[in-house]
């Protein structure tokens, strides 16, 4: 049973295809010529309408490439516009960031491919559209023009035929009444015999006319039937068969053109596929964990969160500490872990601090200062390392420069005909310079480096200097600028071993103390004191005594503190010895008044009840201090 389905269909698939090629055996068998010898109107018809087919489909085409190009030019706008700012490059090291920069790329590939498309398309299809749509309208316009002369000439025949049949007619109606009329002449007794004759040979004329038209017609039929079947048999189906022939080239390409457009899009979707593969990939890199350490990177300070505030009983304490409790206990304003805010919000420094209290040849291109110290003790360590890096990296390359220049030189001192030694001698003493002011710089910022190696353990805790004594001369900036001496008992310890370091603001102090940084008329500037270490003075204004200057910096002090009302209260959250003019010692724990917030240069303004003297003035570092201040 199974041998006979199988063989039954067997036998009807062989059957299907031999009908299938008998059918396409007939198709092609089968023209225009004979086939529609009588439909010459609705093939030109026809065949316009192909080719207005043919211009749509161009136009169709035309219409796309305006959509593919402004689609791939808004592609590369949006990707323009959503590319990182200089100001954002920071945040390029997350993964997500990374992510969308990527996408971007992949996103401006797109759009390449998507202008690929377009031109393709527009010089290959569009163009052998136009060149073929253009060639069958000037075909099609010979053969309608071929067909009409053939028509034309077969109309005329027909019409020489007709004159000919007519005139024969006429002829042979004539002939007939010509002999119709002799034979009664001949019959009529009463004519004469001259008169008979007349009528016979009238017989005879008409007859003669009679065949002659005969013969013509004849001929014309005969020339008619001939053109009519040279016309129907040869000459109009060559003309059908071009124009079918025309018709056969417009599908084919039509056919050609659709296939190419299609090539050109599957040409393309590899490389877009490899930009879907790349967003996917872009996407999953994303690695949310790795992004959490690095904002741990970026912002973690080093410093230890506060400890528990101490319970203060009244009634041990002495009536100045009452007062400076009632501060501490008003609302308040939490600072930055900087303990600065921003300075729009409060009244900036005035009279001589105003002037001389930026110090810009310490400031880095982004604001910061030189030795990055006023940012958190993790965020300075990497800001130098990476400065560090940064500095080995262009040493490296100096060095390279400066060892090509010196081979340059022996070959040309060895060789004097391939260059002068002496156009070298220049570019290497600059190379030298430079790579001299390098090493100084990265001498200089290892140095600082250390600096900020040597505070971890004050950091990672500080409590564990809470009973800690300070050893040492502590100077303290009075509002009658006096100064009075602190001696605490306690062990002597150094003060770098248990305290967060200093700014170099403390270390340029020092350097003017031993006489690196003077001034023309002497004096020197701290940065407590607002003053930076390069001095200058108003346009217009000369430089005065040092006498001048102490008695114009005693001045301001005296009339600040008679007019600045405190801003908020300061708890000390390390110890600080105060080591040069204008900064005043404190005690982990101790609780200050802010007069001064910080100005950007790593120092406040604060001071503290004395029993003594009424009120001890001074600067003291801004990172070592919790600031809370008045609402």
């Amino acid at each position: 049973m199974l041998a006979l389905l199988a063989s039954g269909s067997s036998r009807s698939s062989s059957n299907n295809k031999l009908a299938e090629s008998e059918n396409a055996t007939q198709n092609s068998n089968m023209s225009w010529g004979t086939e529609l010898w009588d439909q010459n109107e609705n093939l030109a018809i026809h065949t316009n309408r192909g080719i207005d087919a043919l211009d749509k489909y161009a136009n169709f085409l035309r219409d796309r490439v305006a959509i593919e190009t402004e689609y791939a030019g808004k592609l590369r706008r949006l990707v323009k516009n959503y590319q990182p700012k200089k100001k954002e490059e920071e945040d390029n090291e997350f993964t997500s960031m990374q992510a969308f920069r990527n996408l971007l790329k992949e996103v401006g590939d797109l759009a390449g491919q998507r202008e690929v498309v377009s031109e393709s398309l527009q010089m290959q299809i569009i163009a052998g559209v136009t060149l073929l749509s253009k060639t069958l309208r000037e075909e099609r316009k010979k053969c309608l023009s071929d067909g009409a002369n053939l028509q034309q000439n077969l109309t005329t025949q027909l019409s020489s035929l007709d004159r000919a049949k007519r005139n024969y007619e006429k002829a042979y109606r004539d002939s007939e009444k010509a002999v119709d009329s002799y034979k009664r002449a001949d019959m009529d007794l009463n004519l004469s015999r001259a008169e008979v004759e007349r009528y016979k040979n009238v017989m005879t004329s008409k007859i003669q006319q009679s065949d002659d038209a005969k013969n013509e017609y004849a001929n014309q039929l005969q020339k008619t039937n001939n053109l009519q079947q040279q016309h129907f048999n040869m000459l109009l189906p060559a003309v059908l068969n071009r124009l079918q022939e025309l018709d056969e080239k417009r599908t084919r390409g039509f056919r050609e053109f659709i296939v190419g457009a299609a090539d050109v899009e599957s040409s393309v979707a590899p490389i877009i596929a490899r930009c879907m593969e790349g967003i996917v990939k872009a996407g999953e890199s994303i690695n949310e964990k790795e992004d959490t350490f690095k904002v741990i990177e970026r912002y973690q300070s080093g410093f230890t969160p506060p400890r528990d505030i101490p319970f203060e009983d009244l009634s041990k304490c002495d009536p100045d500490s009452v007062q400076d409790s009632h501060y501490s206990n008003s609302t308040s304003n939490s600072l930055t872990i900087r303990g600065t805010m921003s300075a729009s919000k409060l009244k900036k420094r005035v009279g001589i601090f105003g002037i001389f209290g930026s110090n810009k040849n310490s400031l880095t291109a982004d604001g910061q200062k030189e030795d990055f110290s006023d940012l958190p003790p993790n965020q300075r360590r990497k800001k130098l390392q990476a400065k560090i890096a940064e500095l080995q990296h262009k040493i490296a390359q100096e060095t390279n420069a400066r060892d090509g220049l010196m081979k340059m030189k022996i070959v040309y001192e060895a060789n004097s005909s391939l260059g002068n030694p002496m156009t070298v001698e220049g570019q290497l003493n600059e190379s030298e310079h430079k790579l001299e002011k390098l090493k100084v710089d990265l001498k200089k910022y290892q140095g600082f480096l250390e600096k900020a190696s040597q505070v971890p353990v004050a950091t990672s805790s500080p409590q564990a200097n809470r009973n800690q004594l300070q050893n040492g001369h502590r100077t303290s900036r009075h509002s009658n600028g006096s100064a009075d001496d602190h001696h605490d008992d306690g062990d002597d310890q150094p003060d770098d071993a248990g305290s967060l370091s200093r700014s170099d603001s403390e270390d340029n102090v020092a350097q003017i103390q031993n006489g690196h940084n003077n001034n023309n008329n002497g004096s020197s500037a701290s940065p407590e004191s607002g003053l930076g270490t390069s001095h200058t003075s108003l346009p217009g204004s000369g430089q005065g005594s040092a006498n001048e200057n102490a008695i114009g910096d005693d001045t301001y002090y005296e009339r600040e503190v008679e007019t600045l009302n405190p801003l908020g209260t300061c708890k000390a959250l390390y110890p600080f010895e105060a080591s040069s003019e204008g900064s005043i010692p404190m005690n982990e724990g101790e609780e200050l008044q802010v007069i001064e917030i910080d100005q950007g240069d790593g120092w406040t303004r604060v001071r503290r009840a004395n029993n003594t003297n009424g009120w001890d003035e001074g600067f003291v570092p801004t990172s070592y201090i919790e600031c809370t201040l008045y609402a």
